[in-house]
């Protein structure tokens, strides 16, 4: 495919063409560029969503989430320590309830979802003060990719007051984290009679609060069978479209963490992130591109506000668990928290209410944000896979210094409808990938655009137009 150099810019024309072993793909586009500007190839194609994703999160219900949260608070306390034997308080009562919620999603399924108690013992460590027995509660919907590809969405069950380690008074966790597993649950009942290529795990995690023990160990087993998680998102408090403390309601905003220098990256990885500035430009902040271009406004009625910062200031939740084992995660949090109804005993004081009650949670802003996490499992594991193994040469010919040229080679993706790749570029200042040259179905391509001056990422596309999560290349060896 070609085309024309745009009428209103001037200066050379750079040709952008393709390697020896792209030799058969479509002829690139022609771009044009200066010294100060970044080569401009056409722009980046906007996915538009399907129609059978519209048609479930039309079906995504604010009562049915009600419903859930009123459950969880009833049952007191949901403390990581609490009962696990009380048939009605605690946390055990509370994971056996989302276990046989999860079953009935399960039964309507083919086949496809299976539900598994992911149980272990957390020894003493730090707020676990004795051996205590936690369990995750994990519905896989299981993908056609060969090979499997996986997209994690993850609430935490537990709940907590002011003394972490106080487990016997009332926590109704309504928003921390009622609202995430409200929002777990309604996504895995609605995905259960749909099958993708990419596996789909939804997961009630427990032991957030004193450590992230649930999910760190979830986590753990996913990258000791060598699963490949190319996404995963934690939604932890996720329920309140306002702050309750005369600060504008945000009923239409969701925060949206990425980390900047993965949190896995060694001493040598970052070094080389430093020298060719790639500090925006991990796994994660992809993903997250890849989310505001696949959950618009005008589909999920949600703003997604992008901060790149691993979680809140000094702060963590359960993704963190995930971006140990280099898994691109991120995680969705209201717009603003009111801490009087985080982490509190629930009292009045003063004439205040302190402690974290149903009444402070919005269903209808839970249920968007429930809408925001189904458009973007739904492309992930409807799209292309990520490509791997990206690279970007930079040994100039023998007799000199450099090269102008910007080699990339990758892995060809195994999907059979793939058509072909797209490498996107930036400058290096802005935010998000910008335009975009078609190089066809190859797995290598040099271009006459400088690597000095512009980021280059790659990403899939199939025949039916769906793109995957950018790429961005590694120095090879």
């Amino acid at each position: 495919m070609a085309t024309k150099q745009p009428a209103d810019r001037s200066g050379a024309t750079r040709r952008a063409f393709l390697s020896a072993s792209a030799v058969t793909a479509a002829a690139v586009p022609f771009l044009t560029g200066s010294a100060r500007a970044a080569a401009t190839g056409p722009a980046l194609v906007t996915q538009q969503p399907d129609t059978e994703l519209r048609h479930l999160i039309n079906q995504i219900d604010p009562d049915r989430i009600q419903a859930v949260i009123e459950k969880l608070v009833s049952f007191g306390t949901r403390h990581t320590a609490s009962s696990q034997t009380d048939p009605v308080r605690g946390i055990g009562a509370a994971t056996n309830w989302v276990f046989e919620q999860m079953q009935g999603f399960a039964a309507a399924s083919g086949g496809n979802m299976t539900v598994q108690k992911q149980t272990f013992v957390q020894p003493v460590s730090s707020n676990i003060p004795v051996p205590t027995t936690i369990t995750n509660v994990i519905a896989t919907l299981q993908g056609t990719a060969n090979p499997a590809r996986y997209y994690v969405v993850t609430g935490h069950l537990d709940s907590r007051v002011t003394d972490v380690l106080n487990f016997t008074s009332d926590a109704p966790g309504a928003d921390d984290d009622g609202s995430g597993v409200a929002v777990v649950l309604e996504l895995a009942r609605l995905f259960a009679t749909s099958q993708f290529p990419g596996t789909l795990v939804f997961a009630t995690v427990a032991g957030e609060e004193q450590g992230l023990y649930g999910s760190a160990f979830m986590a753990a087993q996913m990258a000791a069978a060598g699963n490949d998680v190319q996404g995963m998102f934690s939604n932890d408090i996720v329920g309140s479209s306002q702050s309750f403390d005369d600060f504008p309601p945000e009923p239409h905003t969701l925060r949206l963490f990425v980390e900047g220098v993965p949190t896995a990256a060694t001493a040598s990885q970052v070094a080389t992130i430093k020298t060719v500035g790639g500090e925006n430009d991990g796994a994660t902040h992809q993903l997250a591109r890849f989310v505001t271009e696949v959950a618009p406004f005008n589909l999920t009625k949600m703003n997604i506000r992008v901060i790149w910062r691993r979680d809140r200031y000094l702060r963590g939740s359960d993704h963190i668990s995930f971006q140990q084992h280099s898994y691109p995660a991120a995680r969705f949090t209201q717009a603003r928290e009111n801490f009087d109804h985080e982490h509190q005993d629930t009292q009045v004081v003063g004439g205040v209410q302190f402690g974290d009650l149903i009444e402070y949670v919005d269903f209808d802003y839970t249920a968007r944000t429930a809408a925001v996490n189904a458009a973007a499992v739904w492309a992930l594991a409807t799209n292309p896979g990520t490509p791997k193994d990206l690279q970007i040469h930079t040994t100039p010919p023998p007799t000199l210094a450099g090269t102008n040229l910007t080699t990339l080679s990758w892995n060809a993706n195994p999907e059979p409808d793939l058509a072909g790749y797209e490498v996107v570029m930036r400058e290096t200042t802005e935010a998000d990938w910008t335009s975009a040259i078609d190089v066809g179905n190859v797995t290598s391509v040099t271009l006459d655009i400088s690597k000095d001056n512009v980021q280059f990422g790659l990403r899939a596309i199939d025949t039916a137009g769906h793109r995957s999560p950018v790429a961005f290349p590694q120095v090879a060896a």
